[in-house]
């Protein structure tokens, strides 16, 4: 079984519409080196304070750290996944975001979910097994700690 090398489709952003994009991809490419106990701290930390994301701006938020992100437009999951909560992030909301793996063949794969739904994700639901998750905060004092 071979591996799709394709890039996702990049639609391009007005120079004005770029500097979140790019500063989410920056600032995503050292967490993305980090240890997951490590990783996962830091997004809990991040997340404070951020309403749910819906889909659809969690899906925007994926379109626009890939038309400003060579790299995360190919085979870089991580940082794209990273990227996207952190664009979210600055943005008030935030999705779930995973990493995890699937068996046969064995890999590796870090995702954005929103509203129950995989976000830009060719893969159906279920075709990897989340590892590590860090989902919105909900319920009584979500905003709070």
């Amino acid at each position: 079984m071979s591996q799709s090398m394709a890039l996702d489709q990049r639609a391009r952003l007005p120079l004005a519409r770029r500097l979140l994009p790019l500063l989410a991809v920056g600032a995503a490419r050292p967490l993305a080196r980090l240890k997951p106990a490590r990783l996962r701290a830091v997004l809990e930390f991040a997340r404070r304070g951020a309403a749910p994301a819906g889909a659809g701006q969690a899906q925007r938020a994926r379109e626009q750290v890939v038309s400003v992100s060579l790299r995360c437009a190919g085979q870089n999951c991580l940082q794209r996944s990273l990227a996207t909560v952190l664009l979210c992030r600055a943005r008030g909301v935030w999705p779930t975001w995973c990493t995890g793996v699937r068996t046969h063949p064995f890999a590796a794969h870090a995702w954005v979910e929103a509203e129950g739904r995989l976000i830009g994700e060719p893969h159906p639901e279920g075709y990897y097994k989340p590892l590590l998750t860090v989902p919105p905060r909900t319920g009584a004092g979500a905003g709070d700690r």
